[in-house]
């Protein structure tokens, strides 16, 4: 059963999706949310397979809200749902994990398509958007351009295997402050923790 959850600030919107879903024998929404919050408590109390997303939500907004669902819960899948196609809007939400992409004014049949290709680990965007854009390459330019100097200086130190102290000595910074921009680097990338970005720095093996 692929389990759903809609996120959606407008009613008549969930409920015609809800209405296309219903009779779908493989599918069960298990939570529907006006805002940010209401959905992060359906997921966590839930815990769907599919999370249908808009972006321009109350209290949080889609792409905070796919940031720490793919956080706390990697394996949930997450479609944008959204009237924006500008090129901003797709990235930040490719970036912060979203594996679809749909606007609002596509037939609401592609929603039923979208679910099926994502759950089977698949992508899938509007027809009128070039996935070639949003490729793990891309992606990743993307994510570098989140840093700053710094911190991207600070990666490649770490990527190399430097301790905090060492990377201070390098750059005559405090080890407080190194430690700093570590926990900046993590969030700004959506990682976990230490351990993770120690892989991210070197299996990405950023040269600046």
């Amino acid at each position: 059963m692929i389990t759903v959850a809609i996120a959606e600030d407008h009613q008549c919107l969930i409920d015609g999706v809800e209405l296309l879903l219903r009779y779908e024998d493989e599918i069960s929404i298990v939570g529907m949310a006006n805002d940010g919050e209401e959905l992060l408590s359906i997921v966590r109390k839930k815990q769907p397979k599919i999370v249908l997303m808009d972006i321009r939500m109350p209290k949080i907004d889609g792409i905070a809200a796919t940031k720490i669902i793919k956080k706390e819960f990697p394996h949930i899948k997450i479609i944008a749902f959204s009237m924006f196609d500008q090129e901003d809007a797709v990235r930040q939400m490719v970036v912060a994990g979203a594996k679809g992409y749909l606007l609002k004014n596509s037939p609401l049949e592609e929603v039923l398509t979208a679910i099926h290709e994502v759950i089977k680990g698949n992508t899938y965007y509007d027809a009128t958007i070039d996935p070639s854009f949003f490729s793990e390459k891309k992606t990743q330019r993307v994510k570098k351009q989140l840093l700053s100097k710094s911190e991207r200086e600070i990666l490649t130190l770490i990527g190399q295997g430097k301790t905090s102290s060492e990377i201070a000595a390098i750059r005559f910074n405090s080890v407080s402050t190194i430690e700093t921009h570590r926990k900046n680097i993590i969030r700004k990338l959506g990682l976990k923790g230490k351990g993770e970005l120690l892989r991210y720095a070197i299996e990405k093996k950023y040269d600046f």
